[in-house]
């Protein structure tokens, strides 16, 4: 049984989905679980024939009534394990499976990001981090996608019994690079063969930094792609909203840009870009340093005028030497 908080376009929730549409189709069988009314991927795993169970947690108020749905559900559904992704799952999968009887020993953790700042966000938030670190020992493990995390979640206060290290994963296939594809991406979005376009692919939130790409947008053309980027304004920059289809579009990009400011874990749009055969400009965060090596640019964070210097320095390279870097 996989609980999660919501199934919004986030990396985590794309993550659980893929996982979990790959382990059915090996035969396995598994529930997922959302706190919330379900999100962007809930079809995707419905047609994929996958149970899925939304307990319509609108906000905090609804905790003891999700408690109880979550705790009659793992009652009927005796499941072997019990994954939990994200803070707010990780406390109330930990409390219904004490209460069902499963046991806290059956549970794991799936930690997916790093060093949060927690000022952007919900006080509430701030304290069940601080709760689960209290109560860190009672599940069989936590998990961590990167060793940033792991070192994050330690000075957090995190004691499990054990830590287990599961990176995250992409069907190589799907992200390869198609030269006809390019050009009929690039066709569709008003871009000719002579446009540097410069991506980046990230929901609207703090922890994205979208400001940071955009002050460098003065001399640089750029595709965003993400949850909310389609209310951002600004001179030369194409804004594409949330969309299912990025294994393609990503396809167009000469350049792919992560800015985040903070929290990353195992970025994947960093490990699709680089499938995709593109040369990345990364923030020094998580370990999106440790998967670019030397292919790409490592700045660090909140520092426009680096990102500026990065692009322009690839733009600079010939297109032989930026194929090189993406092999």
């Amino acid at each position: 049984m996989h609980v999660i908080t919501d199934l919004s376009s986030g990396g985590a929730e794309r993550t659980l989905t893929r996982l979990v549409l790959a382990a059915k189709r090996e035969g396995y069988r598994q529930a997922v679980v959302c706190l919330s009314d379900g999100g962007f991927y809930a079809d995707t795993l419905r047609q994929g024939g996958v149970d899925l169970y939304c307990l319509g947690l609108a906000n905090v108020w609804h905790f003891p009534v999700g408690l109880y749905r979550l705790t009659r559900l793992v009652r009927k559904l005796r499941p072997k394990l019990m994954m939990t992704w994200l803070y707010h799952a990780d406390l109330i999968g930990t409390l219904a499976a004490i209460l069902s009887g499963l046991g806290p020993r059956r549970v794991v953790w799936n930690v997916r990001c790093s060093d949060i700042d927690f000022s952007n966000y919900k006080t509430l938030t701030r304290l069940i981090a601080k709760m689960l670190a209290w109560i860190s020992h009672l599940p069989w493990a936590v998990a961590t996608n990167s060793g940033a995390g792991r070192h994050a979640h330690t000075k957090l206060g995190y004691r499990p019994r054990q830590w287990i290290y599961l990176p995250n994963g992409l069907d190589t296939t799907e992200w390869r690079a198609c030269a006809s594809m390019r050009s009929s991406v690039r066709s569709e979005l008003g871009f000719s063969e002579e446009n540097t376009v410069v991506g980046m692919v990230a929901r609207l939130d703090p922890q994205k930094d979208h400001a940071t790409l955009l002050a460098a947008a003065d001399t640089l053309l750029k595709d965003l792609i993400g949850r909310g980027t389609e209310t951002i304004e600004a001179p030369h920059v194409l804004c594409l909203g949330e969309r299912s289809d990025v294994s393609r579009l990503i396809k167009a990009f000469d350049i792919a840009v992560l800015c985040s400011a903070y929290g990353e874990g195992f970025p994947n749009v960093v490990a699709e870009a680089m499938a995709t055969e593109l040369p990345c400009i990364v923030t020094d965060v998580g370990d999106a340093k440790v998967l670019v090596g030397d292919t790409g640019w490592v700045i660090p964070t909140k520092n426009p005028g680096a990102l500026a210097e990065a692009i322009a320095r690839l733009q600079s390279e010939s297109e032989l030497e930026r194929k090189q870097r993406g092999l």
